[in-house]
């Protein structure tokens, strides 16, 4: 009799000792979470006044055939502008911020230009921008600097860039000018090799 209650009480602390091992092992310790913190924008949104958005425009000449990039986009007043008021065939905006992206594909929506344009979420430095023909530009002197490697070894000879409110240091603009009281400047992409200097 002892013998069994031994047995019994053996096989019972047996049966709870795995059922708690079992238990342990199915617990686990949460991983850090991995999703990338979405990256802050270097420069405020603050949008251009829409006299400014028309000069910039004007300024730079865009017509029908056209493909014109905004960088840092904003609610995509000037993508808007472009295909709707001036002509351009087709407009992309780059804007690193998720909200501003939803505000201007609403925008578009609600201008009736979604076909032509296209807004894309992400870094500017990284965006791909080699089929433009006109890049607007309302950044700091600062992010103009940073950027202007990349135009000129990604952007096709010819392509016009216009920034509102800065200028690129040494690289000097073609033409400035002042439209509602704001500074507007032009560049042209030089051909390889010759031309102006961008340096």
């Amino acid at each position: 009799m002892k013998r069994s209650i031994l047995m019994l009480s053996l096989v019972v602390g047996a049966t709870a000792f795995a059922q708690d091992v079992g238990v342990h092992q199915s617990v686990q310790v949460p991983e850090p979470s991995e999703t990338p913190m979405l990256q802050a924008p270097e420069v405020p949104f603050v949008p251009t006044p829409e006299p400014a958005v028309e000069g910039m425009l004007k300024l730079a000449g865009v017509k029908p055939g056209d493909v014109v990039y905004d960088l840092g986009s904003g609610d995509g007043r000037i993508v808007i502008s472009a295909v709707k008021n001036h002509g351009a065939t087709r407009a992309v905006g780059v804007d690193i911020n998720p909200e501003r992206i939803a505000e201007a594909n609403e925008n578009a929506r609600r201008a009736g230009v979604e076909d032509q344009v296209e807004f894309r979420q992400g870094d500017l430095f990284d965006a791909d921008i080699g089929d433009a023909t006109v890049v607007t530009l309302y950044l700091l002197p600062s992010v103009n600097e940073r950027l202007k490697p990349k135009l000129l070894s990604e952007l096709k000879p010819g392509t016009r860039i216009v920034s509102h409110g800065f200028d690129m240091g040494d690289w000097k603009p073609d033409k400035e000018v002042q439209e509602g009281g704001r500074t507007l400047y032009l560049w042209t992409i030089p051909e390889r090799g010759g031309g102006r200097s961008a340096r």
